[in-house]
């Protein structure tokens, strides 16, 4: 299956489908790929397929034998400037689904959530997903589920003793440029969240997330 393309498609793909495509699709791989023949997937599973005669649509062919790398992890996230080198490593480390957070000190307000969606499905689409997280709607911080939660804890930093590692955690939230507040520490340590260090350095933001979900992948 090397250096043959990919495609998302979308979910319910069926053997024998008839799919339209954009010019873009038909453009990419008859005059830049110069083949008529492709990968496409969609909700867990990939498929062989070949464009029609005319480069309208693709005929979807048989199932392969290739398995999602994708996880059940959840990134909550405070959106930042720098979101889409975020989203993209995020979704090349196989996560599942994406929920933006309003923290105290969220300055990134007017994010072009269908660009953000755009960039999903390509980094997908590179990095041999049968899958595309999902993007949620933004919630406010306090709705968050604590109990279930590892956070970048950038007090590791400052000399504080936290746990630099947790295999097998689902949900994990990273902060805004400037770190959580110290009301959102108090929020977080009083309601059960756990503390993840990402190391004694203060990193980027758009760098902690994939720091962090290396940490708890097994």
């Amino acid at each position: 299956m090397k250096n043959i393309p990919r495609i998302f498609i979308g979910d319910n793909i069926k053997i024998g489908n008839i799919i339209p495509v954009d010019k873009s699709v038909s453009h990419y791989l008859s005059h830049v790929m110069r083949r008529n023949d492709c990968l496409v997937f969609g909700d867990g599973y990939e498929y062989r397929a070949n464009l029609t005669p005319d480069g309208h649509a693709l005929i979807i062919g048989e199932k392969t034998d290739h398995i999602d790398p994708s996880n059940d992890i959840t990134l909550y996230f405070a959106p930042i400037k720098r979101l889409d080198d975020m989203l993209n490593m995020a979704t090349q480390m196989g996560v599942k689904t994406f929920v933006p957070v309003i923290t105290e000190r969220t300055v990134a307000n007017h994010i072009n959530w269908e660009r953000m969606k755009k960039i999903v499905i390509e980094a997908a689409e590179q990095s041999n997903r049968n899958s595309v997280p999902n993007i949620s709607a933004p919630i406010k911080f306090n709705e968050l589920p604590f109990t279930e939660l590892v956070f970048a804890d950038e007090r590791a930093a400052y000399g504080a003793d936290i746990p630099t590692k947790y295999q097998g955690v689902k949900n994990i939230l990273v902060g805004p440029e400037g770190g959580f507040a110290d009301t959102e520490f108090e929020i977080l340590d009083k309601n059960g969240a756990a503390g993840l260090s990402l190391g004694k350095t203060i990193l980027r933001a758009e760098i902690a997330a994939p720091i962090a979900i290396s940490k708890v992948l097994p």
